[in-house]
């Protein structure tokens, strides 16, 4: 049975801290350790601030009277480095870092990246890929006996059998993979207390299966009753509610590798139990072996929350990097992180499979001391934070009205398909935190950089007049993502409608102050469910009114999100999945048609004409090709230009022309 939740820091046994958590033996002898209890790896560069999640982890641990080192970025080509800091006495604990390791190193392209923000002096190439299974397999190395602790957000996406869109393949759980002890996922602070307390005390590995958020090897008790989500020509799902003890059987890995299906309806399942007031435990075949998931963390108290954001940090990068510069840091080290989670459910997102849909917020006490320690404490502040918010900016303490209706809920949104009638979407507390952190003494301006909720600052006229007077550096963005109804709906996003009637607020409220503030909205391309004709009347849209995309976003397939099955299967598991039974979805795969998708956000590009052109007239749209205003594409493409976008592969002889189709309309691939 799952353990009872302690309060975060109830056992805490704080010990003096270190100015910066040590990552060499010469520092543990300063500070006078023989050796680590804990040792954290990571594939970030170390900066000790709320905003890196080694250093929560680290910081927290110190608190609970643990002896932290952390080994940042090690060469993963030998145990060596991994045994810098000696045998840690209770655990290696192993993240890949702030992002997954393949979105860090890969484009939605599969191109490789050449710079990495979380990198001293921004360098690519520092962490391999897959970077927390290689991690783990060095330090199993290293020391054999030695218990390993995943986490992160790699390892939190990849907790099941997952499709890796870079290898184009089902992949098994990364706890197989790297050989790991334990699995932790989503927001672990009170597992990786729970996990550190107990390892300490002598117990295995494996007595640990009764910690939230917690995924282990084990054979499912006898005392359970198992419901049958792998049964693909049931329609039940595993869904039906048991008194007792019950465990949901997902379709095992082999299942999932051969059935797409399969696949869809372990998504669906997963994303379902994902509310921890009602979430059951999840159980995986993996060949011999049951993966086990426990249901998910308890999200934290406002005081829990300022007790892990009030930690001893440095708030600065580890010494060791000395002037190099580390992208990420300097992106974030004026900036103050209010709240954790999204309930906006948005199937591309991996936030909701992570933080979860539960927002946990920091108290304006809390908030107000670090925007202090910025002023007083982080050099080079002119008196400017670059961003007050979160995953997005203005859920800050929205919930549910009714705590029961809360525990209860399965709804995978709570703003789509509209915005439920349960959700308190008052923005009262947080126009009154805005209005406090721009009083205090040495504060200039206060930016919102963090997306904003469109759908949800519409029910308050008062935040937006608050937002444009007050927070707005010129222009403000904002992700509409679609115009067109069939991809917003796979994404569960709102309609169109919804940002136009922000942008009429928006703009009434920039005149009223007398500024000249613009939004810049962001779109996505080659989403499953979207067609050639969604992103010409995209472009259309786009081109009515006057904007011109300078960077646009191609649909990238991060593991475990339920855009990501669509993609993978071309199955909607938003809906009943069942032999004979699924909604199907397109899924866009060929790099011509993704590239064509990208191009039409670029209309106005005349690299991307010939190919815009060419996809027109197979649509048979010549009609928007021409001079005219309501016209997308010139006829005649200037000199000099259009050679990168108008150049095909040849076809050697014998080779069939491979083609896609949308809607019946075929185009050239």
């Amino acid at each position: 049975m799952i353990t009872a939740v302690k309060p975060l820091m109830a056992r805490a046994q704080p010990r003096k801290p270190a100015p910066f958590l040590p990552m060499s033996r010469a520092e543990m002898d300063a500070l006078g350790w023989d050796a680590c209890d804990i040792v954290l790896v990571t594939g970030d560069a170390y900066v000790d601030h709320p905003s890196f999640g080694m250093a929560i982890i680290g910081r927290l641990l110190e608190a609970q009277g643990f002896r932290v080192g952390i080994i940042s970025q090690p060469d993963w080509h030998s145990a060596e480095p991994f045994r810098a800091l000696g045998k840690p006495k209770v655990f290696f604990g192993v993240t890949g870092g702030n992002m997954d390791s393949m979105v860090n190193r890969y484009t939605a392209d599969r191109r490789l990246r050449s710079d990495d923000a979380y990198t001293a002096g921004g360098e690519g190439g520092k962490r391999p890929d897959r970077c927390t299974v290689v991690y783990a397999q060095r330090c199993r190395e290293a020391f054999k006996d030695v218990p390993i602790v995943l986490g992160g957000i790699e390892a939190s996406l990849r907790r099941i059998a997952h499709y890796d869109y870079w290898s184009d393949k089902v992949r098994r759980s990364v706890l197989a993979d790297a050989k790991a002890d334990l699995l932790l996922y989503g927001n672990a602070e009170r597992a990786v207390v729970e996990v550190a307390q107990r390892l300490a005390a002598g117990e295995a590995p494996r007595a640990l299966d009764d910690i939230r958020g917690v995924a282990l090897f084990r054979k499912v008790p006898e005392d359970y009753t198992e419901l049958h989500a792998d049964d693909l020509d049931s329609a039940d799902e595993g869904a039906t509610r048991q008194k007792g003890a019950t465990v949901i059987r997902l379709p095992a890995l082999e299942q999932v590798e051969q059935d797409k299906e399969a696949y869809a309806r372990a998504s669906r399942v997963l994303h379902r139990e994902s509310n921890p007031g009602n979430a059951r435990p999840l159980v995986q075949r993996h060949g011999d072996r049951d993966l086990w998931l426990n249901p998910p963390p308890i999200p934290l108290t406002s005081e829990e929350m300022d007790a892990v954001y009030d930690l001893p940090y440095a708030r600065a990068p580890h010494p060791s990097y000395g002037e190099a510069k580390i992208p990420a840091w300097d992106m974030i080290k004026f900036s103050v992180t209010i709240m954790r989670g999204c309930f906006g459910g948005c199937t591309f997102c991996s936030i909701t499979e992570h933080e979860g849909r539960i927002i946990q917020n920091r108290s304006e006490g809390s908030i107000l001391r670090e925007i202090e320690k910025i002023r007083d404490k982080t050099p080079g502040f002119t008196g400017v934070i670059s961003d007050i918010g979160g995953p997005t900016a203005n859920m800050y303490r929205m919930a549910c009205k009714d705590p029961k209706v809360e525990a209860a809920c399965r709804r995978p949104s709570c703003v789509f398909p509209e915005i439920c009638p349960n959700l308190n979407t008052s923005h009262d507390d947080l126009i009154r935190l805005y209005r406090k952190v721009r009083e205090t003494k040495g504060i200039k301006k206060v930016m919102v950089a963090s997306g904003v909720r469109y759908d949800l600052a519409v029910e308050s006229p008062e935040y937006i007049k608050e937002l444009v007077t007050h927070h707005v550096g010129g222009y403000l963005k904002i992700a509409p993502e679609h115009t067109e109804r069939g991809p917003l709906d796979k994404m569960m996003k709102p309609g169109i409608g919804a940002y136009n009637k922000f942008k009429r607020m928006f703009d009434a409220a920039a005149e009223q102050a007398g500024k000249k503030y613009y939004l810049i909205p962001y779109f996505i391309a080659a989403h499953p469910g979207t067609t050639d004709e969604d992103m010409m009347n995209l472009a259309l849209w786009l081109k009515k009114n006057r904007y011109r995309a300078d960077q646009v976003q191609t649909f990238l397939p991060s593991p475990m999100a339920t855009a990501t099955a669509m993609y993978h299967t071309g199955v909607n598991p938003l809906r009943g999945v069942r032999h004979g039974g699924s909604d199907k979805v397109e899924a866009i795969k060929g790099l011509r048609q993704r590239r064509l998708h990208k191009a039409f956000l670029r209309y106005h590009d005349p690299d991307n004409w010939p190919v815009l052109r060419e996809a027109l007239i197979e649509m048979g749209r010549r009609d928007l090709i021409g001079s005219q205003p309501h016209q997308l594409v010139p006829a005649h493409q200037p000199p000099g230009t259009g050679k990168a976008a108008g150049t095909r592969r040849p076809v050697r002889p014998g080779e069939k022309t491979q083609r896609f189709t949308t809607k019946g309309l075929r185009v050239m691939k």
